[in-house]
């Protein structure tokens, strides 16, 4: 049986985060050059405007997730947005809906801060992720926040 999950704010600069992170910059970094890549570092990944959260199983790190507020521009229908960043599982536990769990906390927080949109790039060749967002509701959709579409990048967004 597995283990109780809780999912909650963390600071991004602990150890064992900074170290899940670097393994998905280095797992991103065999995808796709470094242009298209737009990762948050960790000083990005501190600033008030983004929530970062941590999954834990019996202490253990097995997940992160974030989302940066976002002002509103012309391709959100002048609303601002939460961006979802830096959605990481343990590729061992991969498949026990930790993703997708983490993901709907996500969501959670930008209801709580009064936002009514969800967006996201991800990489084209990244297929799981893409299938867990798409299975929460997301859609494909053009791109925003100044990505460039550059025939790597998935855009996606979902109306919470």
């Amino acid at each position: 049986m597995p283990t109780e999950l809780s999912i909650r704010r963390e600071r991004p600069d602990q150890p064992e985060v900074v170290r899940a992170l670097a393994a998905l910059d280095e797992y991103l970094a065999t995808l796709y050059p470094p242009e298209a890549n737009y990762l948050l570092d960790i000083q990005a990944l501190m600033a008030p405007e983004v929530v970062f959260l941590v999954a834990r199983q019996a202490g253990a790190l097995v997940g992160t997730a974030a989302f940066r507020r976002q002002e509103a521009e012309p391709g959100t229908d002048d609303q601002p947005y939460g961006e979802v960043k830096r959605m990481f599982v343990n590729p061992v536990l991969r498949g026990q809906r930790i993703g997708a769990r983490l993901l709907q906390a996500l969501e959670a927080q930008m209801r709580e801060q009064g936002l009514a949109l969800a967006l996201l790039e991800t990489g084209h060749t990244q297929t799981e992720a893409v299938r867990l967002y798409e299975a929460a509701g997301y859609a494909r959709r053009g791109p925003f926040g100044g990505y460039p579409d550059n025939g790597l990048s998935l855009f996606l967004g979902k109306r919470l």
